[in-house]
């Protein structure tokens, strides 16, 4: 076994493989970049190596930079984690030639899957299920255009290099096809350096299941049993759980033995995983191996005791596989899903800023937290956004569903805005519940999931919600009469009692911009509350480490809250609200109204293409500008119809949240 390792990455996987190491006794190194210089697994490496600029071609896709700190560190191995170089066939063959060890399949098995298209006639030939399609290298879009035709509809683009979502598109006619082309490329050519796709017959209402794969230099291949990854949102994996709901024991059987095939028929040795799209009809068809470690691999070592990493580790290190397959365990079942600092009400933008508060249920036999950050740490604009991974695990999946549920409910994150909510909502959709979700489910029913703007908020949780303030205020009124020169002062109290008017107390709060407004009278947790016309009578209203116990209208509940000078968060068991109250909202000033003649910047990141220039006339929707930020393009469009007036910024500049990119004139 090895004596130190490099860990060529950043994050939670960074953080994660660390863990593994201190437990085997190998001493980690780790790299970082300018943006990374006080990140957790900076401070959780027993040494950490600076490598270059934030921009992530300035440092973590710098191969030549990493291997020259191994050799000076004294590792004698380079685990890649996930992302960055980890499928570089030419980074992996750089570490062997340097004489240090790639924890990872050989150059030649990754070079043998770097191309999908590659990929699937290899597999093709191995006797492996492929989707029909197009993998020629004539990539003209007059050639792609007349394979799309030949193929039928609907298709799907796909870069032929690279993964996670990126470069993937579905085609739905053959009008569509070329300006789908277009931003498909330009996708795969900034995300991964090369432009190839492909081209798929799209399966219909498909299940997206994967099997973890492991395999040695002394030819041992085994697989470990599968994920299911069919709830999706724009290819991006939101829930990951095994065993699948969906596959009965023979078709099981019959997946894995193909995954396995597939790795021996590229010579593969370590971690990888074997992708199929699975048709309503149970038919599977082979996608890609991806020839690493996955993020959602915590889901594979819950339900079967093992730990991947240390796995990883053995077979770099030449050690045969330690089980064989009819040895391989599966208990309960487990479920991942991930925590993001992104905006799902307004299209999942991702989000930075500083974690002001961060609060994740405690780990246990049940619950697990990967995560590369803590309260304090910033969400970089440079780095996938991802705060935490929660894995939960319990003796079947209704069980399992019951903790994450629990779990999601003592998650609070306060600076950048989350997805918290929005997973709260996927978990007890019918859709998951009943295991039918397919890989579009979510795009088509994204509103069941993601809560309207104009909404209307619960009246009992805002009656609750309004009790916990009231108590708030009294405790703080109580403490500051406390510390007076007359506490026993009848204006100390906060029941709003005053000469001439019966005690009414006046209440607000900001809800997605609007104004929440209530009257009470009462005081030590007895209450009357009245808002939208609505009234309840509150009584036994008590506060107590985190828990509003009430009764209302004489039927009592139980509420989660947390509270801080900006916000007011309830939890009923079922949902969240958040609150602002009304003083934070007039200090912060009125929602300025829309300035429909300004196309800002809606966070920081790249500008890929300008698709308008001055003296343009351009129509309400157009699409006028694509920045790309935290792995992803956005499009900006034009708000109204009108004449652009000056562009602010040109392919290739980095701008910052707010700047103004594209000014209209009538």
């Amino acid at each position: 076994m090895f004596d130190k390792i490099l860990i060529a990455n950043r994050g939670e996987i960074a953080c994660r493989v660390i863990r593994t190491c201190r437990r085997l006794g190998i001493r980690t190194v780790a790299v970082y970049s300018q943006a990374d210089t006080d990140a957790q697994h900076v401070r959780q490496a027993d040494e950490a190596w600076p490598i270059g600029g934030p921009q992530p071609q300035d440092s973590y896709l710098r191969g030549d930079a990493i291997i020259e700190v191994a050799r000076q560190s004294g590792a004698q191995a380079i685990h890649p984690g996930y992302g960055f170089l980890s499928e570089n066939a030419d980074f992996a063959a750089a570490v062997v030639a340097a004489g240090l060890v790639f924890i990872g399949p050989s150059a030649a098995s990754m070079r043998k899957m770097g191309s999908k298209a590659g990929a699937k006639d290899l597999m093709a030939a191995a006797g492996v299920p492929v989707v029909p399609g197009y993998t020629g290298a004539e990539q003209s879009p007059q050639a792609l255009a007349r394979e799309a035709a030949r193929i039928g509809f609907p298709l799907m683009i796909k870069a032929a290099h690279g993964g996670g979502g990126k470069g993937m598109r579905v085609v739905r006619t053959l009008e569509e096809f070329l300006p789908h082309l277009e931003s498909c490329q330009r996708e795969a050519a900034g995300a991964f350096g090369r432009d190839r796709v492909l081209l798929e017959r799209y399966v219909q209402s498909p299940r997206h299941i994967e099997i973890q794969v492991f395999a040695d230099t002394h030819s041992n291949a085994i697989h470990l049993n599968e994920r299911e990854c069919s709830a999706q949102r724009r290819y991006q994996k939101v829930l990951e759980e095994s065993p699948s709901p969906f596959l009965t024991p023979e078709l099981r059987a019959a997946m894995g033995a193909a995954a396995v095939q597939a790795a021996r028929a590229i010579d593969y040795a370590n971690a990888g995983t074997v992708e199929f799209i699975v048709a309503p009809s149970g038919e599977f068809y082979f996608m890609e191996i991806n020839t690493r470690l996955q993020v959602e691999h915590p889901v594979t070592e819950m339900t079967t005791g093992l730990d991947l990493v240390e796995w990883q580790l053995r077979v770099a290190a030449d050690k045969p596989l330690p089980l064989a397959q009819e040895q391989v365990p599966q208990r309960g079942h487990a479920i991942e899903v991930r925590l993001y600092a992104e905006d799902p009400e307004a299209g999942f933008l991702p989000g930075s800023g500083t974690l002001e508060r961060l609060r994740l249920p405690a780990p246990g036999a049940h619950v697990r937290i990967d995560s590369g950050v803590v309260e304090g740490d910033t969400v970089s604009i440079f780095y996938d956004p991802m705060i935490a991974k929660l894995i939960v695990h319990d003796a079947d999946r209704p069980r399992a569903l019951a903790r994450l549920r629990e779990a999601l409910a003592q998650c609070d994150v306060v600076g950048p805005k989350s997805n918290i909510a929005f997973l709260e909502r996927l978990v007890r959709h019918p859709a998951i519940v009943g295991a039918s979700i397919d890989t579009g489910y979510l795009d088509r029913h994204l509103d069941e999931f993601v809560p309207a703007a104009d909404a209307a908020v619960d009246p009992q949780q805002l009656f609750a919600a309004a009790t916990v303030q009231l108590l708030l205020q009294e405790q703080a009124q109580a403490a500051r009469a406390a510390g007076s020169a007359d506490p026993g002062s009848p204006w100390a109290l906060a029941d709003g009692w005053r000469l001439g008017h019966a005690g009414k107390r006046h209440l607000a709060f900001l809800h997605r911009g609007q104004r929440l407004l209530l009257t009470a009278q009462g005081s030590g947790g007895e209450y009357r509350i009245e808002a939208g016309g609505h009234a309840v009578t509150v009584s036994g209203a008590r506060l107590e480490d985190g828990v509003l116990g009430a009764r209302f209208d004489q039927r009592a509940q139980r509420f989660l809250y947390r509270a801080g000078p900006r916000r007011l968060l309830l939890h009923d068991g079922q949902s969240r609200l958040q609150l602002e109250p009304v003083e934070v909202y007039r200090r912060q000033g009125e929602t300025q109204g829309a300035q429909d003649d300004r196309l800002r910047a809606p966070m920081p990141g790249r500008v890929v293409v300008v698709k308008a220039g001055p003296g343009e006339s351009v129509v309400a929707g157009q699409e006028l500008l694509v920045i790309e930020a935290m792995k992803m393009e956005l499009a900006l469009k034009a708000p109204r119809d009108g004449v652009v007036a000056s562009v602010g910024a040109a392919a290739g500049e980095f701008v910052e949240a707010d700047t103004v990119l594209i000014t209209l004139e009538p």
